[in-house]
């Protein structure tokens, strides 16, 4: 029993359909990013067609093909590793998307919308980067090598898609909805 706060902290009991082993948990890490890819390959043309800059719509729609390759590739994993393919409810880009959705219904149309869709996109951005990050890890633990450079190849694209966000925000779109607000709030 730890203490925290002065308060007695007692250990969590595993339920009867926990993860037992490392396999285990990446089984239902799988799952947990197969439904995440999922539900974000229907958001993300939301995010597109409420998106005023050119560049930002372009760089959804290309986010858009490659959720749908991720997927695919998913399915391959589940393939070569003998899980039986499924989606696992995914609560943390349930809540992201949540998120942007209400973001999204809260701004104007115009740039201070994109800036809350780049910020809403690379959220799941970073959720998915720590997600196949922590799943290729596991593969190549386990030894499941072809599972593990399919994870990998995810990975790399996850993080030039964040990159691209980064550079989007940071070289316009951040900029302009600040000068929107400086223009409509003169308290600046």
């Amino acid at each position: 029993m730890a203490t925290q706060t002065g308060k007695k902290v007692e250990a969590t009991k595993a339920k009867t359909n926990s993860a037992h082993g490392l396999r285990d948990l990446f089984e239902v890490g799988l799952k947990d990013i197969y439904y995440a890819e999922k539900i974000l390959s229907k958001t993300l043309p939301k995010m597109a067609k409420n998106a005023s800059t050119p560049e930002l719509t372009t760089t959804l729609n290309k986010h858009l093909t490659e959720t749908n390759e991720h997927i695919s590739r998913l399915e391959k994993i589940f393939e070569v590793t003998g899980i039986k393919p499924a989606a696992k409810k995914c609560e943390a880009m349930e809540g992201i998307l949540k998120e942007s959705d209400d973001m999204i219904n809260k701004t104007d149309q115009g740039i201070v919308r994109d800036a809350s869709i780049i910020a809403s996109e690379q959220k799941a951005k970073h959720y998915e980067i720590a997600t196949y990050g922590t799943l290729h890890a596991f593969a190549k633990t386990m030894g499941e090598n072809k599972a593990a450079d399919l994870l990998a190849m995810t990975l790399n694209e996850e993080k030039k898609a964040d990159a691209r966000l980064t550079e989007l925000a940071m070289t316009s779109i951040n900029n302009k909805a600040f000068k929107a607000d400086a223009i409509s709030n003169p308290r600046m």
